[in-house]
């Protein structure tokens, strides 16, 4: 039983040779991509250089998001003081009202300004 004979039966043994260095060459090629996982793994600096930049894209993405809407709300506040500084305008003329009602219209239009121009900042 003990000799040269392969599992083929050639009596050679080339056959089990070549499946040996088939066999060999298959398992460095995957022991190389197991490595080069490993050593992405464990490079830790450029993990965390990685993770940093998706934090700050993440946080420039908020900021662009979060300066738009607020746009949109000083935009809003401001038509919605002009408008009532025009329909009290409009009032004024229209029907004489005292200066207690006015002053109120001024302090309320002021109000809703600084509001705006607090939310902006």
């Amino acid at each position: 039983m003990t000799g040269t004979t392969g599992s083929n039966g050639t009596g050679n043994g080339t056959g089990d040779t070549e499946a040996l260095r088939e066999e060999i060459r298959r398992t460095r090629v995957e022991l190389g991509e197991t490595m080069e996982l490993l050593a992405a793994k464990a490079d830790v600096k450029a993990r965390l250089k990685d993770s940093a930049e998706q934090a700050r894209e993440r946080v420039r993405e908020q900021a662009a998001s979060t300066v738009a809407r607020v746009r949109g709300q000083a935009a809003h506040g401001v038509d919605r003081a002009r408008t009532q500084a025009y329909d009290t305008s409009v009032a004024v003329r229209r029907d004489p009202v005292p200066w207690a009602t006015i002053a109120a219209g001024a302090v309320a239009a002021v109000v809703v300004l600084l509001i705006v121009r607090g939310r902006r900042r």
